[in-house]
């Protein structure tokens, strides 16, 4: 009996922490989803930075005495 009474808060203590690593790991995956642009912006920022770069590249070109 004695083990038996130990051995129930050990598995209520497991169950809590599987119940909070559960909602935790839920929380993070939702957060994730509001920081990670969608793929359009995504598409759509890459071709500004591109853009960006291009432009420097030829300013700096642009710029070299030969």
């Amino acid at each position: 009996m004695n083990s038996h009474s130990t051995q129930a808060p050990q598995d209520l203590f497991h169950e809590d922490i599987s119940e909070y690593v559960a909602q935790l790991q839920l929380h993070m995956a939702l957060q994730a989803r509001n920081l990670v642009p969608t793929l359009t912006k995504a598409v759509d920022s890459r071709e500004e930075l591109l853009q960006q770069t291009q432009a420097n590249i030829e300013k700096l070109v642009s710029r070299q005495v030969i």
